[in-house]
């Protein structure tokens, strides 16, 4: 008999006459609009359904093995970087130096779940694993005791949140959530250490469920004196430091905030024969590469996203209202035809096929987009009380996606954004667009989803809240932290260095990280340097800056620029890399920082380049062109 895609969360009713999460004193007209909007979530898992039911797709599930004890913890410690811990004999330099940048909740973190790994293993009785005092030395009488002291796990967090909550040199207290006023969101330190120290406070949540932008929370990074960095502004080599460290700070936050942190296995589906629809990102990108070097998000989702945001924007219920099946599996076919060919004419499609398409194209992914591994991390962000906090989770998340699928979501929620900036014409707020997409993003044919009883509401409310919260606060989102970017200078620094250790667990060993501030206050000796700045593209010869504690790179392009005009250079390239017209603006060029601890980082245009030199003093400092890759469509 045909084995159909087990879709789950069908088992949800079609339809539910219940109030989208509001607080409790809403009024009747709150309550119908709310009522319309989840029935929109039931409507959009009845039309999955309906789409899977009628071409009878036959899924080929991997059966979901239950884990023995210490195989999730022995899978965890080798995506951390860890996998030497587990007892393998190669080297532990490595280790050594992810370790040394860890802060104390992050150790804590590593150590609990070597230790459940290490019982799992003498229970097994099988070849011991390599305790930490293997690699890092014999143990002393004392640390002996300290680590019997330590091996209950009261002691041990009683001991860090006491030492956590007893730093006064910050301020992380929650404040009250007031909707539509504005928040810090500090990035400098640790998030799990900010938790930590908040233990023996009370955590303030806001008035969640909030279906509007309006009344939402507004939050804003305060820029320090080594500014801002986003996603896209370090090189690839540091970006694959990232999601190691956002793992282990993810897993943390979790700790500290005594949520348990699953992770899924793939499930592996038949492969495809089609070229587009049901094909890898990763396969995707590699097919389009070839024709256009250098694309970030496949060129048949651009595709749909530019027909949508010409056409589509302004059509009244757009990802809301369905587009006809049939025509719409007609066009796939015509598109897994056409599409490379350049002979797909979109002129004369409704927007509500493409609007279709698109959410036909994110659920047939082989892997959710959101990927089998950290779906559930992301559905469960909904159960963290305070929203600050659920927002550090979403920022941890999207660090740890892999890179096609991070640009890929991005690409989707910018879209989103525009859809919801013109819900005047298209009656799309952010709530309607937010369930509509959820069912899409969270079900998936290759997974099996199963929904405890009683549970579905919940759950689609959730899944709901936690898209609207990744549409509405995505440039936030996609910042790096400041004390990830530290610690990821820190292992470019330690890379070739030796270490030698005396403590015997974890968490006694590491020593804390060094914040970019910390760093900056011990260098505040120097008040000034002249330093060369170098734009091999645009002139032969370095440019000697004399830097101040006042002096930002914004400060350093402009009178680049302002030097090319007054001396009467006009350079123009086959591809107008730069030209001048008695202008002083510089928004086309960028400053970048290369070498020493670091890769190559784009610098924000507010950075204190003084304070930069102190940090990083054996750094090139490179001005170049804005890149920009335009669509191909």
């Amino acid at each position: 008999s045909t084995k159909h895609c087990p879709w789950k969360m069908n088992q949800l009713p079609p339809k539910s006459p219940v109030a989208s999460p509001v607080s409790e004193s809403t009024n009747s007209r709150g309550e119908a609009l709310d009522n319309l909007s989840m029935d929109s979530f039931w409507l959009e898992v009845e039309n999955i359904k309906q789409s899977a039911e009628a071409e009878q797709e036959e899924c080929s599930l991997a059966d979901v093995k239950t884990q023995e004890e210490g195989e999730a913890e022995a899978e965890w410690l080798q995506d951390a970087g860890l996998s030497e811990l587990l007892g393998d004999a190669g080297s532990d330099k490595d280790n050594l130096v992810l370790l040394s940048t860890l802060t104390r909740t992050q150790a804590a973190a590593v150590q609990r779940r070597l230790d459940t790994y290490s019982r799992s293993r003498r229970r097994r009785n099988k070849h011991p694993v390599r305790h930490v005092r293997d690699i890092f030395g014999v143990a002393t009488s004392e640390d002996t005791a300290t680590e019997k002291e330590e091996s209950s796990p009261d002691p041990l967090w009683h001991n860090l949140r006491t030492s956590n909550t007893q730093r006064k040199t910050q301020d992380y207290s929650c404040t009250v959530r007031n909707p539509g006023k504005e928040e810090m969101f500090n990035m400098d330190v640790a998030y799990s250490e900010q938790a930590a120290v908040l233990l023996k406070g009370s955590f303030l949540s806001e008035s969640r469920k909030l279906k509007d932008g309006n009344g939402l929370t507004r939050f804003k990074i305060p820029k320090g004196r080594l500014g801002v960095t986003r996603i896209g502004d370090l090189s690839a080599q540091d970006m694959k430091k990232i999601p190691t460290l956002a793992l282990i700070e993810l897993t943390a936050l979790c700790d500290i905030l005594g949520f348990e942190l699953k992770r899924n296995k793939a499930a592996k589906l038949k492969t495809t024969e089609k070229r587009l629809f049901g094909v890898p990102l990763n396969t995707l990108l590699e097919n389009d590469q070839k024709l256009l070097p250098n694309t970030k998000v496949p060129l048949l989702l651009q595709a749909l996203l530019s027909c949508l945001e010409k056409r589509g924007l302004e059509t009244e219920g757009i990802l809301r209202v369905s587009g006809s099946q049939t025509r719409i599996k007609s066009l796939e076919q015509k598109l897994e035809r056409d599409f490379y060919s350049g002979l797909f004419c979109w002129d004369e499609v409704h927007q509500n096929d493409v609007s279709g398409l698109l959410k036909r194209f994110i659920r047939e992914l082989p892997a959710p987009l959101l990927t089998a591994e950290y779906l559930p991390a992301f559905a469960a962000v909904q159960n963290i009380p305070d929203l600050k906090q659920r927002l550090q989770a979403l920022n941890l998340l999207i660090l740890i996606l892999p890179e096609s699928n991070r640009n890929t979501l991005k690409a989707l929620l910018e879209f989103l954004s525009k859809v919801v900036a013109r819900e005047n014409n298209n009656k799309m707020n952010l709530w309607n667009v937010s369930t509509v997409m959820a069912p899409n993003l969270f079900m998936h044919k290759g997974l099996p989803n199963k929904i405890p009883e009683g549970k579905e509401k919940q759950l689609a409310e959730g899944a709901a809240d936690v898209v609207r919260m990744m549409i509405h606060y995505q440039d936030l989102l996609w910042t790096v932290s400041s004390f990830l970017v530290a610690q990821v200078r820190k292992l470019n620094e330690s890379n070739n260095k030796r270490y030698q250790f005396c403590d015997k667990r974890i968490k006694n060993l590491l020593r804390k990280i060094h914040t970019d501030k910390d760093k900056v206050e011990k260098n505040q000796g120097e008040p000034s340097k002249i330093v060369k700045v170098h734009a091999s593209l645009l002139l032969k010869d370095s440019l000697e800056v004399h830097l101040n504690n006042a002096t930002r790179v914004a400060d350093v392009l402009r009178q680049f620029q302002k030097n090319l005009c007054q001396n009467g250079w006009n350079i123009v390239n086959t591809v107008n890399l730069l030209k001048c017209n008695n202008s002083t603006e510089c928004s086309n060029l960028l400053l970048y920082e290369v070498g020493g601890n670091i890769g190559e980082h784009c610098l924000d245009p507010d950075t204190y380049l003084l304070d930069l030199y102190h940090i990083n003093p054996h750094a090139e400092w490179i001005i170049k062109q804005n890149p920009s890759y335009p669509r191909m469509f």
